[in-house]
């Protein structure tokens, strides 16, 4: 396996069935454990390895095949970095918002995804990944997480 399709799949994460975008999400809920800040450097880092290996494994036409999960993993970790602490309630809060705003993709979800090739694909889901961590910070503010 390539570096590029290492780092698009998770270390192969994204090769696990069915759901691999679930499975993409959710192998980086421990992370929450680091904190804020620290999930915060990681969806960064995630992000820009991402975004280097779309272009090397992605075909010319853009397409996002469900193996690709650097994606889900960057933003679901933008989402985490919305949780001062962790909690259940908290990671479960943030994990349905993040997967519900990448699998409906309301505006501006759908017009990230739109976007021409690796640029959609990570995009798509940054922009779902800081919908999601609104979520979390209004509930937060509300006193439900």
């Amino acid at each position: 396996m390539t570096a590029a399709r290492l780092v698009a799949t998770l270390g192969g994460v994204g090769l696990i069935r069915p759901a691999p975008g679930t499975w993409g999400s959710a192998v980086v809920l421990p992370l929450v454990l680091l904190g804020p800040g620290a999930c915060l450097l990681l969806a960064v880092l995630v992000a820009a390895a991402g975004f280097w290996a779309a272009p090397r494994v992605l075909s010319d036409a853009g397409d996002d095949p469900g193996w690709f999960v650097a994606d889900e993993g960057a933003g679901m970790l933008l989402t985490l970095a919305a949780l001062p602490e962790p909690s259940w309630s908290g990671v479960i809060v943030a994990f349905a918002a993040f997967r519900a705003f990448d699998i409906v993709k309301p505006w501006p979800v759908s017009w990230a995804d739109a976007q021409p090739g690796g640029l959609g694909v990570m995009l798509d889901d940054l922009v779902a990944g800081a919908l999601a961590a609104a979520v979390v910070v209004a509930l937060r503010i509300v006193g439900v997480v």
